[in-house]
């Protein structure tokens, strides 16, 4: 008898710690809680879109990164002819050289910052995107938990993982977020060292100055 009912004493605790399995029509994984906790963070790194954008961002910093090994290479190759011209050109001819070189090296090196910063940029646009698109989606789960309010799990000190929402906000947001938008081009021909026009100054390569 002490058995029959311990048994239905247990029965009728888990039945009252399970809302969800009693109310008719929920959709399955959607706590009914008026408090969800959300990880904003994982949201976003294990969704389609996150995925999609983390993509475009490593494509286009790894071409930003050989683009810019390409023109260190050209750089120093163009720096060490500049040497060897030195040993034969006169003091005030060299040193217009050598002072066009400098200038071409910080406006390179200008533009492949601002490349980098650009692609910084980006990457928070996205992120902004994400965030803004992710807003009606979570405030449909909200009414449909019956929650009052939905929490970063950052800002939590200690939850239950029963009312964290981050998994099916992440189902949810695959189905119907669209794909995100391609990232513009960041590199291009004018990120490489500019070539003197043949005949002049800087064009010489037998390292011989011209005659008076």
């Amino acid at each position: 008898m002490a058995r029959s009912l311990l048994r239905a004493t247990a029965l009728a605790l888990a039945l009252c710690a399970s809302p969800v399995l009693a109310q008719d029509g929920m959709r399955p994984g959607i706590v009914q809680s008026e408090i969800l906790t959300v990880e904003i963070d994982r949201l976003y790194a294990e969704s389609d879109f996150g995925k999609q954008v983390s993509e475009q961002l490593e494509e286009t910093g790894a071409k930003i990164a050989a683009e810019n090994r390409r023109i260190e290479a050209q750089l120093t190759a163009e720096e060490k002819s500049l040497t060897e011209k030195r040993r034969t050109l006169d003091p005030v001819a060299f040193r217009k050289l050598a002072d066009d070189f400098d200038t071409r090296v910080q406006d390179l090196r200008e533009a492949q910052d601002s490349k980098a910063r650009a692609l910084g940029n980006l990457s928070e646009e996205r992120r902004r995107e994400f965030i803004s698109r992710a807003e009606p989606i979570l405030a449909e789960l909200m009414r449909e938990a019956g929650a009052s309010v939905i929490l970063d799990q950052r800002t939590v000190f200690l939850s239950t993982n029963a009312i964290d929402i981050t998994d099916p906000a992440i189902t949810r947001m695959n189905e119907v977020l669209p794909n995100p938008e391609p990232l513009p081009d960041l590199t291009g021909p004018t990120a490489e060292p500019e070539t003197a026009p043949e005949g002049s100054p800087d064009s010489a390569t037998d390292g011989t100055p011209d005659s008076p």
